[in-house]
């Protein structure tokens, strides 16, 4: 694991319980949430926070900063992969997509599923 790793997993050792905070964890969940999903060739389950921009009730958005350094969203590539995403304590699942700009900028495109 290489230095830039060692501090993204110390941050979000950080974030994530404040997300979960009674004050704090409510503006954070505007624009933060916490995603679920399984590695493809792992098989384990993961979670990490991200930022996300909401695209209507059914749908959001994740950019992927750095996507060259970063791993996570490799397994929603080509996709559709299932997912677990986590706002403000409720957790929605739905699949994940990877769609890659023409401006070079790696997001992954989440479609909810259908509430039951």
């Amino acid at each position: 694991m290489n230095l830039f790793q060692r501090v993204l997993r110390a941050a979000n050792k950080v974030v994530t319980p404040l997300l979960h905070a009674p004050v704090v964890g409510g503006q954070l969940s505007r624009s933060m949430a916490i995603i679920t999903y399984t590695g493809r060739r792992s098989g384990k389950t993961f979670s990490t926070p991200v930022n996300y921009l909401a695209k209507g009730d059914d749908t959001l958005v994740i950019g992927v900063m750095m996507s060259e350094r970063k791993n996570w969203w490799r397994n929603f590539d080509p996709g559709p992969a299932p997912i677990t995403v986590t706002i403000g304590g409720i957790d929605r699942t739905g699949t994940g997509v990877v769609k890659r700009g023409h401006d070079g900028v790696v997001r992954v495109k989440v479609t909810f599923d259908a509430p039951t």
